[in-house]
C-alpha cells in the first residue's frame, strides 16, 4: 500500500512550527527528504509525520543557506547533508520521478549510504496512481500499515511492517 497523497497533505496541516522548536538533540534521527520542490506540501507532509516519530527532517528550500539558484555550492551542501544525515529518505511522486535532481540525490546517497539507511516513501495521487514502485525492490520503504493509519517501514521485499522507532 502507498501513502496517499492526500493524507501527507493533511499531515502538513499539522502545527509543525510549534514542533519545530523542539531540540533536535531529543529527536533521535536524522533524515534527508529528496524530492521535487513541486510536492511542497507532500514534503511538508512528511516532515511532520516524521517529527511526530522523533525525527527530524531536513529539506533543502528550508535551508536559509542554500543559493537562490542552484549551482555547484548547491550539490556540495547536498552531498554533505545526505552524509552527515542518518536515513535518506526518496519521496516517490510523479514530480519526483521526473525531476532532474532527485536521481542525481538517490545516486549520490546509494553510493555513501548502507543499503539500510534508504528508504521509499511511495505515494498514490487521487487517481489511485502508483509512484516509487521503480525503487522498491532495492531498498527500504515506509508506508502505512492501513489507510490513513500509523507510519511503519518495511525491509526490502517484505510486507512484515517495522516499527518507524526501529528504523
Amino acid at each position: 500500500m502507498a501513502i496517499t497523497q492526500n493524507d501527507l497533505r493533511k499531515a502538513a496541516t499539522r502545527n509543525i512550527f510549534a514542533k519545530n522548536q523542539q531540540s533536535k538533540t531529543y529527536l533521535q534521527k536524522t533524515g534527508f527528504l529528496c524530492h521535487s520542490h513541486k510536492d511542497r506540501e507532500l514534503a511538508l507532509g512528511v516532515q511532520q509525520w516524521l517529527m511526530e516519530h522523533g525525527m527530524h527532517l531536513y529539506i533543502d528550500w528550508q535551508d536559509t543557506s542554500m543559493p537562490e539558484s542552484p549551482d555547484a555550492t548547491t550539490a556540495a551542501r547536498i552531498r554533505k547533508i545526505i552524509q552527515g544525515a542518518d536515513v535518506f529518505l526518496f519521496l516517490a511522486t510523479n514530480d519526483s520521478m521526473l525531476s532532474r535532481w532527485c536521481p542525481w540525490e538517490l545516486g549520490f546517497a546509494d553510493g555513501v549510504k548502507r543499503n539500510e539507511q534508504i528508504a521509499v516513501i511511495a505515494t498514490s495521487d487521487a487517481s489511485g496512481r502508483y509512484y516509487g514502485n521503480e525503487y522498491l525492490q532495492l531498498y527500504r520503504r515506509i508506508d502505512q500499515t492501513t489507510a490513513g493509519g500509523s507510519l511503519s517501514w518495511y525491509q526490502r521485499g517484505s510486507y512484515t511492517p517495522q516499527a518507524l522507532a526501529n528504523f
